[in-house]
């Protein structure tokens, strides 16, 4: 017969959970690793302060955390140690309303500041074309610094 006592793993009976295995099992990070070294790298703050790996983390608790551009500020809904499903990982926190405009507005000027870019390749006569303004134009310049 097993005993009756709950396990370290039971999510339920746990008030506190170490941010590295949260953060792995919320599914921010792939592995626990990279979240340590999230973590670590300071890409992960508590109230405005970095956080220490073995920071115990509880419900309610507010974290900052940054993936890249992104940077979402999300409330602890419940605790896991167990890695879960997409569906059941977004269960353990809520993204506040002001990270999710922020983001989205971030994403908006990032897709802007792509406007200048040609929307396609040059094929071979502009490339040529390309080519022959750039001889004229450092030829240009050559012959200015001679005087």
């Amino acid at each position: 017969m097993k005993p009756s006592h709950a396990s370290s793993n039971d999510s339920s009976t746990s008030s506190a959970v170490r941010i590295d295995k949260w953060l792995w099992a919320a599914r921010f990070y792939r592995t626990r690793t990279l979240a340590k070294e999230a973590i670590e790298g300071g890409k992960v703050h508590f109230q405005g302060e970095r956080v220490k790996v073995s920071k115990e983390i509880r419900v309610g608790m507010e974290l900052t955390i940054r993936q890249g551009f992104d940077e979402k500020t999300v409330q602890i809904a419940s605790l896991s140690v167990m890695r879960g499903n997409a569906t059941a990982a977004q269960h353990l926190y809520q993204e506040t309303e002001a990270s999710i405009a922020r983001r989205e507005l971030m994403n908006a000027a990032r897709k802007l500041s792509n406007q200048a870019r040609p929307d396609h390749r040059p094929n071979k006569h502009e490339r040529q074309q390309l080519q022959r303004f750039q001889q004229n134009s450092t030829r240009d310049h050559s012959f200015d610094e001679g005087f």
